[in-house]
């Protein structure tokens, strides 16, 4: 990546919104996970480690920004499917298999699925009271 995309990208990140970012990062471990699974079919295991160790602490920085006081409920359920998700990074590594990171990028992407339709809710509820 050269510096102008490099600066470019910098700038997407500090300008954005909170829920631009959950986005944003959701959709980087979906990537990551997906280059994963790529390098364990091609047997590359560099690759491989980078890819989900890059996925992994996504993951893991997301489990981590989770606010138990606020929707406790949702909170928990989160925690648990994001522990899943790390348990199949781990086991995709010390195995070389591409399934459990398979399971993970399933898991990933109905999360980003109702993350995404949850932020154009808000961004539309927003719009219905303001005026033109």
């Amino acid at each position: 990546m050269n510096d102008a995309s490099k600066k470019y990208k910098a700038q997407a990140v500090q300008s954005a919104s909170r829920e631009k970012l959950l986005l944003m990062l959701y959709e980087a471990a979906i990537k990551f996970t997906k280059l994963a699974i790529q390098a364990c079919n091609e047997k590359n295991i560099s690759n491989r480690g980078y890819n989900i160790g890059r996925a992994f602490d996504i993951v893991n920085e997301l489990n981590n920004s989770l606010n138990h006081n606020v929707a406790a409920e949702i909170a928990k359920n989160l925690e648990q499917l994001y522990m899943f998700v790390t348990d199949q990074y781990v086991q995709a590594n010390i195995s070389g298999k591409a399934k459990p990171l398979e399971d993970a990028l399933k898991v990933l992407e109905i999360l980003y699925s109702g993350w995404l339709q949850a932020v154009e809710k808000i961004k539309k509820d927003n719009k219905v009271g303001k005026p033109a």
